[in-house]
């Protein structure tokens, strides 16, 4: 190929002769604006203070909540865990009052009886110390303290399965995106990530048995999700916790299922593809 920029080396461009006009053009400009992104994003800039009234203690409360669409989706985990570019939201998701000590996920947080916030009262608010929050955002730490405090609320006010079940799935998203963004050089860096390995199997199985007796016991949509989105879902936790059994069972539901979609059965071939690989 002839060198279309012969001649402008009197320009001192002579290290630029060879250059391809449209060579990653559209990949460039993707780079650079997704470096530029990086570079500019700070992680205060999509959350704000949003106003609660509590449904026990009825006093007013700030938390913290991400802005709607100022994350893009990324990618979904096999077990439906949503991830997104440049912050994770799911740090926001679980609410604490910080009078009460009440807490739940944002779906559950306002559906509460009276006879539950007897409960929460009684048990939780009458020993609750608040800790103060001073972070601009939430880290994952205090993330995985709000979850789990909305997983013994839900334990406290005797909720549904779901719920319970739900909110354990929850607070193992939050612990893997701790350890997935755990910086390599923290102190006993292995251990600490074979720990968070643990401690989110150890969410992920109570997740796995709250959902089975759930679907037995509960109407749907549940949480969300209907009844053949519940089964991909409990199938790919039965998967995750050794359970292969029981994983081949629920598989088997989705793809003898008249009612699943052609994606979430691809969705359950993939399941029952990575059982066979032993993954």
């Amino acid at each position: 190929m002839s060198n279309l920029f012969s001649g402008l080396e009197e320009f001192g461009l002579n290290n630029l002769s060879n250059i391809n006009i449209y060579e990653d053009s559209e990949k460039s400009a993707g780079e650079e604006a997704k470096k530029s992104q990086q570079n500019t994003f700070s992680e205060e800039d999509i959350i704000y203070d949003r106003s609660y009234t509590c449904p026990v203690c009825n006093k007013d409360f700030k938390a913290k909540t991400v802005k709607v669409g100022k994350l893009k989706l990324q990618s979904l985990d096999t077990d439906l865990r949503p991830k997104y570019q440049l912050a994770d939201p799911l740090k926001y998701d679980a609410i604490l009052c910080p009078n009460c000590g009440y807490a739940a996920l944002n779906r559950f947080f306002n559906h509460i009886t009276g006879s539950q916030a007897d409960l929460i009262k009684k048990n939780i608010s009458v020993k609750y110390k608040h800790v103060e929050e001073s972070e601009n955002i939430y880290t994952y730490d205090t993330a995985i303290a709000r979850h789990k405090m909305a997983l013994i609320n839900s334990i406290v006010k005797k909720a549904k399965l779901s719920e319970k079940a739900y909110t354990c799935l929850k607070t193992a998203w939050v612990i893997r995106g701790k350890r997935e963004t755990l910086p390599e050089d923290t102190p006993n860096y292995k251990e600490t990530v074979e720990k968070l390995l643990q401690e989110e199997k150890e969410f992920i199985s109570n997740a796995y048995e709250g959902f089975s007796e759930a679907y037995m016991k509960e109407e749907f949509p549940m949480c969300g999700m209907d009844v053949n989105t519940i089964t991909l879902l409990v199938a790919e936790l039965a998967r995750k916790v050794g359970k292969y059994d029981e994983c081949s069972r629920w598989i088997s539901k989705i793809l003898i299922s008249k009612e699943a979609s052609e994606r979430i059965k691809e969705k359950a071939r993939e399941i029952k593809e990575m059982l066979k690989e032993g993954m």
